[in-house]
């Protein structure tokens, strides 16, 4: 039977208290102790929001038998108000035996001690813990009990995240006690993948005795998105009212509220101090894709963005990039170019770079002497938003169109849309004229859809697209383009006659309904002369919504593989090679999928066929090409180079023997925002064995 006990009396009264602090202290407390220590954790705004240690020398103190062979403590802060009551009861028909530890709830019964705690007369309907018992002093001849000595755990609810700490009532039993402050350590809105934030934490000793801190450790359900990056705490020994610090830094992989818990050891009965940390994931749009109509920037021919004149041997001009073209005026890394070389008076080539810096030695478009081409480049934006443009022998002029670009911060995410991560595919293909249709007449274009179904489809901003001219009738171009308005008077492959000329093309979509109910991506690919077309597709940009999404990091154009000096490639490659080519591990980290990459294949002995794929993923050599080269050329093209588990990428050589040079711009990342799986590598290897189903759909051809 349940028999509540009237007070006795035994009262702490803290007339005299100092108006102080709950976790600042004077000085070592001294025997008999009336105290109560509370830390919260991760359990902070539940029954208790102000962790600390209070006793007489800061709070008002109550504490009397209670229930059947209880206890009640009460504490009212003195200078907050503050105030805290803490009930434990044996389970019925029992005493409290010290050595003891305890299961509870918040009613005891004949199994469970009762242990309830509540702050600002705010508490829980259920509660479940443990109580260790330390000591009981009893009243000899009436057994009521007059001290107390415990430790609890107590959770509100069903929260699995409890709040800890000791009791004393009249006790000469010694305890340790960490204040930890702020309460929780809060980090605000962090940009989740590409952002941190540090804080710092202050902990105090507050305690009878000292306290001694072992290790730091994390606890909780997002514990791997925080990290130590400063610790004056553990193997330290603190006397009481001496602090220490811990500084943490935030760096959530997902979006929304991310929370976690720090602990340090410190030899008391729970093991722990806890500290709750909060931190709110915000999905910025760093290393996103904004894909935009084609714009031209750039005609030397006609003075366009740059002097009107032939760009000279060992000699550079300046674009401007942002600002230009539909490319805003800040907030850009890098700008998606389709550069256009035409009337070279000698054999050369192009470097395109961020300027401001000192020119690498990488290399963004090679050619001949007379040669007309093009090649998609992605550079870097340098200062005063420009690129630097190199021509390294002869005259030559240069066409630049700007077909997109990727953001470097958050500035343009007050647009309101978010901007498109990189999905990629085994490179496959989608239309041949030359077994579907015939070539394309001069004037016009082929245009149709690409149906990847009903769940994927909608998503789709712009293709990724290797796009070849095959054996056209005369010079001319080919334009893509997403079909709306008329053809764009920029060009996207340009070609001599009788030539095999691919580039690769990121080309902006229209949506078109599909009569099973869904919107697809289409697009058009204008022929200026009599061509045969032959479109493959190694990936598309989506809306940043599908899972495993990548973006972009910019880099200064940097050689990782030429065979001419045995870097990276071990000697020229042979009829029907395979080599594979490793990144250096600075340029890549476990989240990096794809290396964007510049291709050149140097002077064949015979025409031949450059093919690119993710190497060790047991993945068939695709059918798809990346470069096409004529014998004693040399030939470049941009690729999406997708690494395998060990970082690299396999590379085939059709027929004679040819040396290659490949150059990264820039590499994809999994965005772990949108990760299938919490843990980036899983999710990266479920990216590399997802393979869509891809239909071109029904192609129509159209006067242009």
């Amino acid at each position: 039977m349940r028999k509540f006990r009237a007070l006795l009396g035994i009262g702490i009264a803290g007339a005299c208290a100092l108006a102080v602090l709950p976790g600042v202290a004077l000085a070592a407390p001294t025997a008999p102790y009336t105290a109560l220590t509370i830390d919260v954790g991760q359990a902070w705004g539940s029954t208790v929001t102000n962790p600390g240690v209070y006793d007489a020398s800061n709070a008002t103190m109550y504490a009397y038998a209670f229930g059947d062979a209880g206890v009640r403590l009460t504490a009212r802060a003195n200078a907050t108000g503050d105030y805290f009551v803490i009930d434990a009861v044996p389970p019925a028909g029992q005493r409290f035996v010290e050595g003891q530890t305890y299961e509870t709830r918040r009613s005891w019964d004949s199994t469970h001690a009762g242990l309830d705690l509540s702050g600002g007369g705010t508490g829980c309907n259920q509660a479940f813990g443990s109580l260790t018992v330390k000591q009981v002093v009893e009243d000899p001849q009436t057994h009521v009990i007059s001290g107390f000595a415990a430790a609890y755990d107590f959770h509100c609810e069903t929260n699995p995240n409890g709040i800890h700490g000791e009791v004393r009532w009249n006790s000469d039993v010694d305890y340790t006690a960490a204040v930890t402050t702020p309460v929780p350590l809060n980090f605000g809105s962090v940009e989740v993948s590409a952002g941190s934030v540090s804080r710092t934490v202050t902990v105090r000793s507050q305690g009878s005795v000292p306290v001694t801190f072992g290790g730091a450790s994390f606890a909780g359900r997002d514990a791997a998105e925080f990290s130590v990056s400063a610790n004056t705490c553990t193997g330290q020994t603190l006397a009481p009212g001496a602090t220490c610090t811990v500084t943490v830094v935030a760096k959530p992989t997902r979006p929304g509220g991310r929370f976690a818990g720090l602990e340090l050891a410190d030899g008391s009965t729970y093991g722990r101090t806890v500290v709750g940390l909060v931190a709110n994931g915000v999905d910025g749009v760093r290393g996103t894709y904004w894909p935009l109509p084609p714009k031209r920037l750039m005609d030397t021919r006609i003075g366009l963005g740059a002097p009107k004149a032939k760009i000279a041997p060992d000699r550079k001009v300046d674009l401007q990039v942002t600002g230009r073209g539909g490319v805003p005026s800040s907030g850009v890394g890098s700008v998606v170019l389709n550069v256009t070389v035409t009337g070279p008076t000698s054999s050369s080539f192009l470097t395109l770079y961020p300027a401001g810096v000192a020119r690498p030695t990488a290399s963004s478009i090679n050619f001949p002497k007379w040669w007309l081409g093009s090649n998609n480049v992605t550079v870097k934006v340098g200062s005063g938003g420009k690129v630097s443009v190199y021509n390294r022998a002869g005259y030559v002029d240069v066409v630049v169109d700007v077909v997109g670009f990727y953001a470097s911060d958050n500035t343009l995410a007050s647009r309101g849309i978010k901007g498109s991560q990189y999905q990629w595919f085994k490179p496959s293909r989608l239309w041949d004229s030359r077994t579907d249709g015939g070539a394309l007449p001069a004037g016009y274009y082929t245009d149709g859809p690409v149906n990847f179904g009903p769940d994927f489809s909608p998503h789709v901003r712009a293709l990724v697209l290797n796009i070849t001219a095959v054996s056209p009738k005369k010079a001319g171009f080919l334009t893509a383009w997403s079909g709306e308005g008329e053809v764009p008077s920029s060009s996207t492959v340009n070609y001599a006659a009788g030539k095999i000329v691919p580039n690769l093309a990121i080309v902006k979509t229209r949506q078109v309904w599909n009569s099973n109910g869904y919107y697809m991506p289409a697009f058009a690919v204008y022929t200026h002369a009599t061509s045969n077309i032959v479109i493959d597709i190694v990936g598309v940009m989506d809306d940043g919504e599908v899972a495993d999404g990548l973006r972009f990091t910019p880099l200064t154009p940097t050689r990782i593989a030429d065979s001419r000096i045995n870097q990276g490639i071990p000697g020229a490659f042979g009829p029907g090679s395979i080599r594979k080519v490793t990144a250096p591990s600075s340029m890549v980290t476990d989240a990096t999928e794809v290396l964007a990459m510049n291709v050149t294949a140097v002077s064949p002995t015979k025409n031949t066929v450059i093919t690119v794929w993710p190497a060790d993923y047991g993945m068939s050599k695709p059918s798809a090409s990346n470069l096409n080269p004529a014998a004693g050329q040399i030939v470049s093209n941009a690729v999406m180079g997708v690494i395998g588990p060990q970082d690299a990428f396999n590379v085939h050589n059709l027929s004679g023997n040819t040396h290659l040079v490949a150059d990264v711009v820039g590499t994809l990342y999994l965005y772990s925002g949108t990760a299938s799986s919490a843990t980036v590598a899983q999710a990266t290897a479920a990216n590399a064995e997802r393979l869509k189903v891809v239909d071109s759909g029904d192609r129509v051809t159209r006067r242009g």
